[in-house]
């Protein structure tokens, strides 16, 4: 189970949150309401999808999101097939509601993915779509690109298949209840079976030379009550089995798409000469055991996030992991197709309603399924997609990042001069008296100065020395 500390935030400064909120989406230029032409385009089209004739409506499917989610893109059903498994994933279909060209299409892209940020989330389509009419809810007939993919007895790929269907979920899971019921020992027999193919993808994983950096996730709450909570949240086991099927998926449409020569991959590139050799001697600086024959992707998987130079080391290793991009094709390979912490080929296809390139690399694959020509608005937008891509990606990136800056300083601010314990996770190469501190109890990372060399890895105690929230700056000093 996940243990995190909170921080409650009076009602007061609550308020001072929102208009912190509101005042990055107004600097950042970003957009808020939907234009009425597409809300009403979008209102039309949820009265009227494109259902497909093939109903698989007797899948058992069931969606597992944080709680409260209700952008459902994926549900979920997984059997044994002989020796094997069998996965079936269902991935909303945008396609059943939107026409590229449209009012909806052409703010999607402007757009290209949902921005989040504590309660403010900024959606990639309208509500009445992403929430409801094309959302995987339970109990509701759904379009759907049915995955099919078959498992050999060590959680190899063998077969993939995946066509337009009707589907209907039987359940909204939430990773905490799940998990609660699976530690219990009563949850339903298909969650063993996840459970089983899960450690089987992340044993292949490791066999590959593939990394995972499990770092406690900074997570904003904001409660029924109006008080918002920072915390660090370590991810539930099932949380990482159910990211594999994703995972799986992704590579499976990577697969298809670098076969046929055309779509759009997720790229991340081998790190440059040296790099690792550094990490070897900031485990080194650290005391962290890293025998010269033991691999980097082996190094990382012994390390433990709850080990405050263990989780020195995972944030040093982040400087390798730089450089994702998107890269589109169509009659030729790209020259780099690889997403090296995966040690695969990997493509985006399992969140349309949050990220636009999935509906093309789902379009791409239903069409190359069917021996079917990949269609014109599909391979014409490709070409730009990654750009779009990208902007989106850095939107995003900035817009959850001052929103956290935003609230630890707003969170603090009434607590300038007082001491604080926490961990020395990063040190600046070009200024080692300049690093960042992570807090456990409030959980807040933040910059960190000393008056010499910063003890990486250390338990040290720093105080506050400035907490802005106009300003959006936290500091701290060792004490």
């Amino acid at each position: 189970m996940s243990t995190t500390r909170r921080l409650r935030v009076p009602p007061p400064i609550a308020m001072t949150l929102e208009q912190g909120v509101a005042a990055i989406k107004r600097e950042q230029a970003l957009p808020l309401a939907f234009p009425p032409g597409v809300e009403a385009l979008a209102a039309q089209a949820a009265l009227a999808p494109r259902l497909p004739a093939l109903d698989r409506t007797d899948i058992p499917f069931v969606t597992i999101d944080p709680a409260g989610a209700m952008d459902l893109d994926q549900a979920l059903h997984v059997e044994r097939a002989g020796d094997g498994y069998r996965v079936h994933y269902a991935i909303a279909d945008v396609a059943a509601f939107v026409t590229a060209g449209d009012a909806i299409d052409i703010e999607a892209h402007k757009r290209g993915e949902t921005l989040y940020g504590a309660d403010a989330k900024i959606p990639l389509h309208p509500k009445i779509l992403s929430e409801d009419a094309a959302s995987l809810l339970p109990d509701q007939v759904r379009p759907a690109l049915l995955w099919s993919i078959e498992l050999d007895a060590t959680g190899e790929g063998t077969a993939v298949d995946v066509r337009r269907a009707r589907v209907r979920s039987r359940a909204r899971l939430d990773y905490d209840g799940v998990q609660a019921r699976i530690d219990a020992g009563d949850a339903d027999p298909m969650w063993a079976l996840l459970r089983e193919v899960g450690e089987l993808r992340k044993q292949r994983e490791r066999r590959r030379g593939g990394i995972s950096l499990p770092l406690p996730e900074q997570e904003i709450r904001v409660e029924g009550d109006g008080q918002w909570r920072l915390e660090f949240r370590a991810r539930h086991p099932v949380e990482d089995w159910n990211e594999q099927i994703s995972l799986l998926t992704g590579m499976a449409a990577a697969h298809l798409m670098v076969q046929a020569q055309v779509g759009i991959l997720r790229t991340l590139p081998k790190p440059q000469d040296g790099a690792v050799e550094r990490l070897r001697r900031t485990a080194h600086a650290l005391g962290l055991a890293w025998p010269q024959a033991m691999s980097y992707p082996d190094f990382i998987d012994s390390l433990d996030p709850a080990k405050p130079r263990d989780v020195a080391m995972m944030v040093a290793s982040t400087t390798v992991l730089r450089g994702a991009g998107y890269v589109a094709f169509d009659g030729a390979l790209p020259a780099q197709p690889m997403h090296w912490p995966l040690a695969a080929e990997y493509a985006h296809a399992t969140a349309p309603l949050r990220r636009l390139v999935d509906r093309y690399t789902g379009e791409t694959c239903v069409a190359l399924c069917a021996q079917a020509p990949v269609p014109a608005w599909v391979r014409d937008a490709l070409p730009a997609l990654p750009a779009t891509m990208q902007a989106a990606d850095q939107r995003a990136s900035r817009f959850e990042r001052a929103v956290l800056d935003q609230v630890e300083a707003a969170t603090l601010a009434s607590r300038v001069g007082e001491v604080f314990e926490g961990d020395l996770v990063e040190v600046r190469r070009d200024d080692p008296a300049q690093g960042v501190v992570m807090l456990r109890d409030p959980a807040i990372e933040a910059p960190v100065a000393g008056a010499g060399p910063l003890p990486l890895g250390d338990t040290v105690r720093v105080r506050l020395v400035e907490a802005d929230p106009a300003r959006r700056t936290t500091r701290f000093v060792l004490a």
